[in-house]
Protein backbone atom coordinates (compact mmCIF):
# COMPACT_ATOMS: atom_id res chain seq x y z
CA UNK A 1 0.00 0.00 0.00
CA UNK A 2 0.66 3.49 -0.48
CA UNK A 3 0.17 6.76 1.60
CA UNK A 4 -0.46 10.03 0.20
CA UNK A 5 -0.94 13.86 2.05
CA UNK A 6 -1.08 16.70 0.07
CA UNK A 7 -0.91 20.42 1.62
CA UNK A 8 -3.26 23.03 -0.50
CA UNK A 9 -4.69 26.10 -0.58
CA UNK A 10 -7.91 26.15 -2.20
CA UNK A 11 -10.13 29.33 -1.43
CA UNK A 12 -10.28 32.49 -3.18
CA UNK A 13 -9.07 34.07 0.28
CA UNK A 14 -5.69 31.89 0.22
CA UNK A 15 -5.15 32.17 -3.62
CA UNK A 16 -5.45 35.57 -3.19
CA UNK A 17 -3.12 36.14 -0.10
CA UNK A 18 -0.23 36.24 -2.52
CA UNK A 19 -1.02 37.20 -5.88
CA UNK A 20 2.18 38.01 -7.24
CA UNK A 21 3.59 34.62 -5.85
CA UNK A 22 2.79 31.19 -7.59
CA UNK A 23 2.50 28.11 -4.44
CA UNK A 24 5.38 26.33 -3.63
CA UNK A 25 5.09 22.64 -3.30
CA UNK A 26 6.62 20.25 -0.80
CA UNK A 27 6.26 17.00 -1.74
CA UNK A 28 7.14 14.03 0.81
CA UNK A 29 7.44 10.58 -0.30
CA UNK A 30 7.36 7.75 1.78
CA UNK A 31 8.60 4.00 1.16
CA UNK A 32 6.58 1.00 2.30
CA UNK A 33 3.85 3.07 4.36
CA UNK A 34 0.48 1.35 4.62
CA UNK A 35 -2.71 3.28 5.71
CA UNK A 36 -1.22 2.32 9.71
CA UNK A 37 -1.83 5.72 11.33
CA UNK A 38 -3.33 7.34 13.96
CA UNK A 39 -5.06 9.55 11.61
CA UNK A 40 -6.46 6.46 10.27
CA UNK A 41 -7.63 5.21 13.26
CA UNK A 42 -5.00 3.55 14.22
CA UNK A 43 -4.72 4.40 17.89
CA UNK A 44 -1.62 2.36 19.13
CA UNK A 45 0.39 3.88 16.11
CA UNK A 46 2.64 6.78 17.07
CA UNK A 47 2.37 9.27 14.10
CA UNK A 48 1.70 11.98 15.69
CA UNK A 49 3.14 14.48 12.81
CA UNK A 50 1.39 12.93 10.35
CA UNK A 51 -1.71 13.19 12.07
CA UNK A 52 -1.37 17.11 12.70
CA UNK A 53 -1.39 17.40 9.15
CA UNK A 54 -4.04 15.16 8.59
CA UNK A 55 -5.84 17.68 10.91
CA UNK A 56 -5.30 20.42 9.29
CA UNK A 57 -6.88 19.02 6.15
CA UNK A 58 -8.64 16.34 3.96
CA UNK A 59 -7.85 12.52 4.61
CA UNK A 60 -8.47 10.24 1.34
CA UNK A 61 -9.48 6.77 2.69
CA UNK A 62 -9.65 4.99 -0.68
CA UNK A 63 -6.37 5.57 -2.75
CA UNK A 64 -4.56 3.09 -5.01
CA UNK A 65 -1.29 3.06 -6.62
CA UNK A 66 -0.97 1.57 -10.13
CA UNK A 67 1.87 -1.05 -9.18
CA UNK A 68 2.72 -2.42 -5.64
CA UNK A 69 6.30 -1.83 -5.98
CA UNK A 70 8.26 1.39 -5.79
CA UNK A 71 10.08 1.62 -8.87
CA UNK A 72 7.16 1.23 -11.06
CA UNK A 73 4.63 3.21 -9.02
CA UNK A 74 6.68 5.98 -8.62
CA UNK A 75 7.14 5.74 -12.62
CA UNK A 76 3.38 6.32 -13.24
CA UNK A 77 2.80 9.08 -10.23
CA UNK A 78 5.98 10.86 -11.63
CA UNK A 79 4.79 10.71 -15.18
CA UNK A 80 1.37 10.75 -14.92
CA UNK A 81 1.26 7.88 -17.28
CA UNK A 82 -0.36 4.24 -16.20
CA UNK A 83 2.05 0.73 -16.12
CA UNK A 84 0.57 -0.01 -19.56
CA UNK A 85 2.21 3.31 -20.61
CA UNK A 86 5.18 3.38 -19.00
CA UNK A 87 5.81 -0.08 -19.33
CA UNK A 88 7.78 -0.42 -16.13
CA UNK A 89 6.13 -2.91 -14.04
CA UNK A 90 8.57 -3.57 -11.35
CA UNK A 91 11.09 -1.63 -9.20
CA UNK A 92 14.30 -1.58 -11.16
CA UNK A 93 13.11 -0.49 -14.66
CA UNK A 94 14.03 2.99 -15.21
CA UNK A 95 11.24 5.85 -16.82
CA UNK A 96 13.38 7.17 -18.67
CA UNK A 97 14.87 3.96 -20.17
CA UNK A 98 10.97 3.21 -21.52
CA UNK A 99 10.31 6.98 -21.92
CA UNK A 100 13.00 8.80 -22.75
CA UNK A 101 10.51 12.19 -24.17
CA UNK A 102 7.72 11.83 -21.60
CA UNK A 103 6.88 14.84 -19.54
CA UNK A 104 7.62 14.63 -16.14
CA UNK A 105 6.63 16.29 -13.23
CA UNK A 106 9.04 18.02 -11.87
CA UNK A 107 10.22 18.81 -15.67
CA UNK A 108 7.12 20.22 -16.05
CA UNK A 109 6.93 22.46 -13.40
CA UNK A 110 10.25 23.79 -14.16
CA UNK A 111 9.07 25.01 -17.25
CA UNK A 112 6.30 26.85 -15.76
CA UNK A 113 9.15 28.91 -13.50
CA UNK A 114 9.76 26.67 -10.67
CA UNK A 115 13.02 25.80 -8.87
CA UNK A 116 13.06 22.08 -8.70
CA UNK A 117 15.32 19.61 -6.31
CA UNK A 118 14.80 16.35 -4.90
CA UNK A 119 16.92 14.23 -1.97
CA UNK A 120 16.15 10.96 -0.67
CA UNK A 121 14.01 8.20 -2.56
CA UNK A 122 12.19 10.23 -5.05
CA UNK A 123 12.32 7.51 -8.02
CA UNK A 124 13.69 4.49 -7.34
CA UNK A 125 16.89 5.80 -8.41
CA UNK A 126 18.51 8.61 -8.17
CA UNK A 127 19.80 8.54 -11.90
CA UNK A 128 16.06 8.87 -13.09
CA UNK A 129 14.58 11.43 -14.74
CA UNK A 130 18.24 13.33 -13.59
CA UNK A 131 17.70 16.28 -16.02
CA UNK A 132 14.26 17.58 -14.53
CA UNK A 133 15.44 19.10 -11.44
CA UNK A 134 16.81 22.79 -11.40
CA UNK A 135 18.83 22.25 -8.53
CA UNK A 136 21.33 19.76 -6.78
CA UNK A 137 20.62 19.25 -3.89
CA UNK A 138 24.34 18.66 -2.48
CA UNK A 139 25.29 22.06 -3.74
CA UNK A 140 22.55 23.47 -1.09
CA UNK A 141 22.49 20.93 1.48
CA UNK A 142 25.59 18.55 0.86
CA UNK A 143 25.35 14.46 2.37
CA UNK A 144 27.77 14.11 5.34
CA UNK A 145 29.46 10.98 4.48
CA UNK A 146 29.33 10.58 8.79
CA UNK A 147 26.03 10.26 9.14
CA UNK A 148 22.91 8.71 7.48
CA UNK A 149 23.66 5.17 7.85
CA UNK A 150 21.50 1.81 7.01
CA UNK A 151 23.02 0.34 9.71
CA UNK A 152 24.77 1.48 13.12
CA UNK A 153 26.23 -1.37 14.68
CA UNK A 154 28.58 -3.66 12.95
CA UNK A 155 27.18 -6.17 9.87
CA UNK A 156 28.01 -9.72 10.00
CA UNK A 157 29.51 -11.38 7.06
CA UNK A 158 26.67 -12.75 4.43
CA UNK A 159 25.67 -16.09 4.83
CA UNK A 160 26.02 -16.81 0.54
CA UNK A 161 28.73 -13.98 -0.54
CA UNK A 162 27.58 -15.49 -3.95
CA UNK A 163 24.20 -13.91 -3.84
CA UNK A 164 23.84 -10.32 -5.29
CA UNK A 165 20.22 -10.41 -3.70
CA UNK A 166 21.42 -10.66 -0.30
CA UNK A 167 21.66 -8.01 2.57
CA UNK A 168 24.53 -8.11 4.81
CA UNK A 169 22.32 -7.50 7.80
CA UNK A 170 19.37 -8.50 9.86
CA UNK A 171 15.72 -7.52 9.03
CA UNK A 172 15.74 -4.90 12.01
CA UNK A 173 18.30 -3.00 14.50
CA UNK A 174 17.02 -1.04 17.58
CA UNK A 175 20.19 1.44 16.73
CA UNK A 176 19.81 2.09 20.59
CA UNK A 177 20.80 5.77 21.51
CA UNK A 178 21.69 7.43 18.86
CA UNK A 179 20.71 10.05 17.23
CA UNK A 180 17.98 10.17 14.55
CA UNK A 181 20.98 11.23 12.20
CA UNK A 182 22.72 8.05 12.56
CA UNK A 183 19.93 6.63 10.21
CA UNK A 184 19.28 8.02 6.60
CA UNK A 185 16.15 9.05 6.59
CA UNK A 186 17.31 11.70 9.48
CA UNK A 187 20.28 13.38 7.83
CA UNK A 188 17.77 13.66 4.87
CA UNK A 189 15.56 15.40 7.26
CA UNK A 190 18.16 18.11 8.13
CA UNK A 191 18.80 18.54 5.03
CA UNK A 192 15.99 18.79 3.82
CA UNK A 193 15.51 21.65 6.55
CA UNK A 194 18.59 23.91 5.15
CA UNK A 195 16.97 23.68 1.68
CA UNK A 196 13.86 24.91 3.07
CA UNK A 197 15.88 27.86 4.54
CA UNK A 198 17.68 28.86 1.38
CA UNK A 199 14.40 28.42 -0.39
CA UNK A 200 12.97 31.33 2.28
CA UNK A 201 15.47 33.64 1.13
CA UNK A 202 14.14 33.19 -2.79
CA UNK A 203 11.81 34.79 -4.89
CA UNK A 204 11.41 31.99 -7.19
CA UNK A 205 8.47 29.33 -6.22
CA UNK A 206 9.89 25.93 -5.66
CA UNK A 207 9.05 22.21 -5.42
CA UNK A 208 10.71 20.32 -3.22
CA UNK A 209 10.45 16.40 -3.06
CA UNK A 210 11.87 14.52 -0.26
CA UNK A 211 11.73 10.87 0.19
CA UNK A 212 11.90 8.84 3.16
CA UNK A 213 13.43 5.34 3.02
CA UNK A 214 11.77 3.85 6.22
CA UNK A 215 9.52 2.23 6.79
CA UNK A 216 11.29 0.38 4.21
CA UNK A 217 13.21 -2.92 5.09
CA UNK A 218 15.75 -3.61 6.86
CA UNK A 219 13.38 -2.19 9.78
CA UNK A 220 16.10 0.48 11.55
CA UNK A 221 15.27 3.02 13.93
CA UNK A 222 17.02 4.73 17.61
CA UNK A 223 15.81 2.74 20.31
CA UNK A 224 13.38 5.50 21.49
CA UNK A 225 11.44 4.94 18.42
CA UNK A 226 10.98 0.86 19.68
CA UNK A 227 9.72 2.08 23.15
CA UNK A 228 6.66 3.24 21.75
CA UNK A 229 5.68 -0.29 21.67
CA UNK A 230 4.70 -2.87 23.87
CA UNK A 231 5.96 -6.17 21.49
CA UNK A 232 3.71 -8.68 24.20
CA UNK A 233 0.86 -6.22 23.19
CA UNK A 234 1.08 -6.87 19.92
CA UNK A 235 -1.98 -8.92 17.75
CA UNK A 236 -0.77 -11.09 15.58
CA UNK A 237 -2.86 -11.26 11.97
CA UNK A 238 -4.96 -13.98 11.07
CA UNK A 239 -2.21 -15.98 8.92
CA UNK A 240 -4.92 -18.15 7.17
CA UNK A 241 -5.15 -17.50 2.96
CA UNK A 242 -8.02 -16.58 0.84
CA UNK A 243 -11.08 -19.04 0.67
CA UNK A 244 -10.97 -20.05 -2.91
CA UNK A 245 -7.89 -17.74 -3.44
CA UNK A 246 -5.05 -18.47 -5.75
CA UNK A 247 -1.97 -19.57 -4.36
CA UNK A 248 0.24 -17.84 -6.84
CA UNK A 249 -1.38 -14.12 -6.37
CA UNK A 250 -0.02 -14.39 -3.33
CA UNK A 251 3.21 -12.53 -1.63
CA UNK A 252 6.59 -14.88 -1.86
CA UNK A 253 7.97 -12.00 0.28
CA UNK A 254 11.33 -12.75 -1.63
CA UNK A 255 12.45 -9.25 -0.42
CA UNK A 256 12.30 -9.89 3.48
CA UNK A 257 13.91 -13.59 2.70
CA UNK A 258 17.10 -12.09 1.06
CA UNK A 259 17.66 -10.63 5.16
CA UNK A 260 20.24 -13.00 6.82
CA UNK A 261 18.07 -13.55 10.15
CA UNK A 262 14.73 -14.83 7.64
CA UNK A 263 15.43 -18.61 6.38
CA UNK A 264 15.38 -18.36 2.78
CA UNK A 265 12.90 -21.32 2.51
CA UNK A 266 10.44 -20.61 5.73
CA UNK A 267 6.88 -20.44 4.28
CA UNK A 268 5.75 -19.46 7.86
CA UNK A 269 7.25 -17.24 10.31
CA UNK A 270 6.36 -18.09 14.05
CA UNK A 271 5.16 -15.85 16.32
CA UNK A 272 8.10 -14.61 17.83
CA UNK A 273 9.41 -13.17 14.65
CA UNK A 274 6.24 -11.78 13.42
CA UNK A 275 6.08 -9.72 16.59
CA UNK A 276 9.66 -9.13 16.09
CA UNK A 277 8.77 -7.22 12.97
CA UNK A 278 6.03 -6.15 13.46
CA UNK A 279 7.65 -4.02 16.80
CA UNK A 280 10.09 -3.04 13.66
CA UNK A 281 7.73 -1.56 11.34
CA UNK A 282 6.37 0.24 13.42
CA UNK A 283 9.23 1.51 15.04
CA UNK A 284 10.64 2.97 11.87
CA UNK A 285 6.74 4.12 10.85
CA UNK A 286 7.15 6.30 13.83
CA UNK A 287 10.66 7.03 12.74
CA UNK A 288 9.89 8.28 9.88
CA UNK A 289 7.15 10.56 11.37
CA UNK A 290 9.71 12.63 13.32
CA UNK A 291 11.57 13.70 10.37
CA UNK A 292 8.46 14.81 8.61
CA UNK A 293 7.86 16.56 11.98
CA UNK A 294 10.75 18.65 11.47
CA UNK A 295 10.48 19.37 7.06
CA UNK A 296 6.97 20.54 8.51
CA UNK A 297 7.86 22.74 11.28
CA UNK A 298 10.85 23.98 9.08
CA UNK A 299 8.69 25.03 6.18
CA UNK A 300 6.02 27.12 9.53
CA UNK A 301 8.77 28.62 11.13
CA UNK A 302 10.36 30.18 7.78
CA UNK A 303 7.13 31.81 6.95
CA UNK A 304 6.27 29.35 3.77
CA UNK A 305 3.51 26.84 4.98
CA UNK A 306 0.82 29.86 3.96
CA UNK A 307 2.26 29.87 0.64
CA UNK A 308 3.11 26.02 0.08
CA UNK A 309 1.11 22.85 -0.90
CA UNK A 310 2.23 20.09 0.85
CA UNK A 311 2.12 16.18 -0.88
CA UNK A 312 3.30 13.21 1.16
CA UNK A 313 2.70 9.87 0.05
CA UNK A 314 3.57 6.33 0.08
CA UNK A 315 4.64 4.24 -2.89
CA UNK A 316 2.02 1.17 -1.77
CA UNK A 317 1.12 -0.51 0.43
CA UNK A 318 2.98 -3.55 3.25
CA UNK A 319 2.24 -7.00 4.26
CA UNK A 320 2.93 -7.14 7.95
CA UNK A 321 2.08 -10.67 8.56
CA UNK A 322 -1.30 -10.31 7.03
CA UNK A 323 -2.59 -13.99 5.63
CA UNK A 324 0.74 -14.84 6.62
CA UNK A 325 2.61 -12.97 4.23
CA UNK A 326 5.30 -10.28 4.27
CA UNK A 327 6.15 -7.40 1.56
CA UNK A 328 4.05 -6.19 -1.14
CA UNK A 329 4.08 -7.20 -4.64
CA UNK A 330 0.10 -8.46 -5.09
CA UNK A 331 -3.42 -6.75 -5.89
CA UNK A 332 -5.12 -7.16 -2.95
CA UNK A 333 -6.17 -4.79 -1.17
CA UNK A 334 -3.59 -4.52 1.37
CA UNK A 335 -0.37 -4.40 -1.09
CA UNK A 336 -2.25 -1.54 -3.22
CA UNK A 337 -4.15 0.71 -0.58
CA UNK A 338 -2.82 4.12 0.48
CA UNK A 339 -3.35 6.75 2.33
CA UNK A 340 -3.75 10.18 1.43
CA UNK A 341 -4.23 13.25 3.07
CA UNK A 342 -4.62 17.21 1.74
CA UNK A 343 -4.02 20.05 4.30
CA UNK A 344 -3.45 23.62 4.15
CA UNK A 345 -5.04 26.86 4.27
CA UNK A 346 -8.33 26.94 2.76
CA UNK A 347 -8.66 23.18 2.98
CA UNK A 348 -11.76 21.62 4.85
CA UNK A 349 -10.55 19.23 7.77
CA UNK A 350 -12.59 15.78 7.27
CA UNK A 351 -12.53 12.94 5.41
CA UNK A 352 -13.46 11.46 1.94
CA UNK A 353 -13.92 7.79 0.41
CA UNK A 354 -13.80 9.54 -2.72
CA UNK A 355 -11.91 6.22 -4.95
CA UNK A 356 -8.62 7.81 -5.85
CA UNK A 357 -4.83 6.66 -8.08
CA UNK A 358 -1.57 7.75 -7.60
CA UNK A 359 -1.30 8.49 -10.81
CA UNK A 360 -3.93 11.50 -9.74
CA UNK A 361 -0.85 13.37 -8.44
CA UNK A 362 0.38 14.92 -10.99
CA UNK A 363 -3.05 16.47 -12.62
CA UNK A 364 -3.80 17.52 -8.83
CA UNK A 365 -1.02 19.61 -8.73
CA UNK A 366 -1.16 21.13 -11.85
CA UNK A 367 -4.33 22.29 -11.48
CA UNK A 368 -3.72 23.35 -7.55
CA UNK A 369 -1.00 25.69 -9.10
CA UNK A 370 -2.62 26.60 -11.88
CA UNK A 371 0.39 25.14 -14.29
CA UNK A 372 -1.57 23.50 -17.39
CA UNK A 373 -2.23 19.72 -17.05
CA UNK A 374 0.09 17.77 -20.13
CA UNK A 375 -2.45 15.98 -22.46
CA UNK A 376 -0.70 12.43 -21.67
CA UNK A 377 -1.61 12.52 -18.13
CA UNK A 378 -3.80 9.51 -17.65
CA UNK A 379 -4.99 10.32 -14.38
CA UNK A 380 -7.81 12.72 -12.93
CA UNK A 381 -7.13 15.93 -10.61
CA UNK A 382 -8.89 15.47 -7.69
CA UNK A 383 -8.86 18.56 -6.34
CA UNK A 384 -12.62 18.97 -6.77
CA UNK A 385 -12.76 16.25 -4.11
CA UNK A 386 -10.77 18.34 -2.00
CA UNK A 387 -13.04 20.74 -1.77
CA UNK A 388 -16.12 18.75 -1.99
CA UNK A 389 -15.40 15.49 0.07
CA UNK A 390 -18.65 13.19 -1.08
CA UNK A 391 -17.33 13.98 -4.90
CA UNK A 392 -16.57 11.09 -6.86
CA UNK A 393 -14.41 11.68 -9.47
CA UNK A 394 -14.36 7.75 -11.16
CA UNK A 395 -16.34 4.48 -10.20
CA UNK A 396 -13.28 2.06 -10.22
CA UNK A 397 -9.28 2.53 -9.24
CA UNK A 398 -6.68 0.14 -11.19
CA UNK A 399 -4.15 -1.60 -9.75
CA UNK A 400 -1.87 -3.92 -11.97
CA UNK A 401 0.92 -6.69 -11.21
CA UNK A 402 2.48 -9.58 -13.12
CA UNK A 403 2.69 -12.88 -11.50
CA UNK A 404 3.77 -16.63 -13.00
CA UNK A 405 0.76 -19.16 -12.87
CA UNK A 406 2.45 -22.41 -12.85
CA UNK A 407 1.78 -24.37 -16.46
CA UNK A 408 0.79 -21.05 -17.76
CA UNK A 409 3.82 -18.45 -17.46
CA UNK A 410 3.57 -14.96 -16.74
CA UNK A 411 0.00 -13.51 -16.33
CA UNK A 412 -1.05 -9.62 -16.04
CA UNK A 413 -3.34 -9.25 -13.13
CA UNK A 414 -5.54 -6.48 -13.64
CA UNK A 415 -7.75 -5.37 -10.14
CA UNK A 416 -10.02 -2.65 -9.81
CA UNK A 417 -11.38 -1.46 -6.57
CA UNK A 418 -15.17 -0.30 -6.63
CA UNK A 419 -17.07 1.16 -3.56
CA UNK A 420 -18.15 -2.38 -3.15
CA UNK A 421 -15.76 -5.02 -5.12
CA UNK A 422 -12.18 -5.69 -5.17
CA UNK A 423 -12.37 -7.81 -8.81
CA UNK A 424 -9.15 -9.10 -10.32
CA UNK A 425 -8.52 -10.22 -13.97
CA UNK A 426 -5.37 -12.99 -14.53
CA UNK A 427 -4.65 -12.68 -18.35
CA UNK A 428 -1.68 -14.75 -20.27
CA UNK A 429 1.10 -12.69 -21.03
CA UNK A 430 1.60 -15.44 -24.04
CA UNK A 431 -1.63 -15.95 -25.00
CA UNK A 432 -4.28 -13.10 -23.95
CA UNK A 433 -6.30 -16.00 -22.28
CA UNK A 434 -8.19 -15.02 -19.50
CA UNK A 435 -7.07 -17.35 -16.81
CA UNK A 436 -8.59 -16.44 -13.25
CA UNK A 437 -10.83 -14.13 -11.43
CA UNK A 438 -10.75 -13.33 -7.87
CA UNK A 439 -13.39 -11.07 -6.52
CA UNK A 440 -13.93 -9.69 -2.78
CA UNK A 441 -16.98 -8.55 -1.93
CA UNK A 442 -15.78 -5.67 0.81
CA UNK A 443 -18.62 -4.44 2.32
CA UNK A 444 -19.77 -7.93 3.31
CA UNK A 445 -16.05 -8.88 4.14
CA UNK A 446 -14.32 -6.23 5.30
CA UNK A 447 -10.99 -8.86 5.83
CA UNK A 448 -11.21 -10.09 2.01
CA UNK A 449 -10.90 -13.79 3.18
CA UNK A 450 -12.81 -14.93 0.24
CA UNK A 451 -13.05 -15.31 -2.89
CA UNK A 452 -16.72 -15.30 -4.27
CA UNK A 453 -16.32 -15.62 -8.44
CA UNK A 454 -17.71 -18.52 -8.68
CA UNK A 455 -20.42 -17.98 -6.29
CA UNK A 456 -23.70 -17.58 -8.19
CA UNK A 457 -24.95 -14.35 -6.07
CA UNK A 458 -22.37 -12.57 -7.61
CA UNK A 459 -22.27 -13.45 -11.43
CA UNK A 460 -24.67 -10.66 -12.49
CA UNK A 461 -21.60 -7.97 -10.98
CA UNK A 462 -19.32 -9.64 -13.52
CA UNK A 463 -19.85 -8.34 -17.23
CA UNK A 464 -19.72 -4.92 -15.24
CA UNK A 465 -16.88 -5.33 -13.53
CA UNK A 466 -15.08 -6.83 -16.71
CA UNK A 467 -15.95 -4.19 -18.92
CA UNK A 468 -14.27 -2.17 -16.44
CA UNK A 469 -11.19 -3.99 -16.81
CA UNK A 470 -10.70 -3.45 -19.84
CA UNK A 471 -10.19 0.04 -20.00
CA UNK A 472 -6.88 -0.61 -17.36
CA UNK A 473 -4.59 1.01 -20.13
CA UNK A 474 -6.54 4.66 -19.82
CA UNK A 475 -8.65 4.50 -16.41
CA UNK A 476 -12.48 5.47 -15.58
Amino acid sequence: MACLVCSIPLDASAQEASPSKPLNVLMIAVDDLRPELGCYGKSYMHSPNIDRLAASGMRFDRTYCQVAVCGASRASLMSGCRPETTQCWNFKTLLRSKMPDVLTLPQHLSRNGYETVFLGKVYHSASDDAAAWTVDANEWAPRDRGKGKGYVQELPRKRNPANSSEKPGPSIENGGDVPDNAYADGHDAERAVAMLERFATQDKPFFLAVGFLKPHLPFNAPGKYWDFYDRDAIEIPSREDVIDGLPYARSSWGELKNYADIPAKTKMLDDDKTRELIHGYRAAVSYMDAQVGKVLDALESNGQRENTIVVLWGDHGWYVGDFGDWCKHTNYEIATRVPLIVSAPGVPAGGTKSLVELVDVFPTLCELTGVPVPEHCQGKSIAGVVRDPELSVRPAAFSQYKKSKPGVGPVLGTSIRTERFRYTEYVSSKTGKLEDIVLIDLDNDPGATRNVASDPAYQSFLPQLHAWCEQSATGL
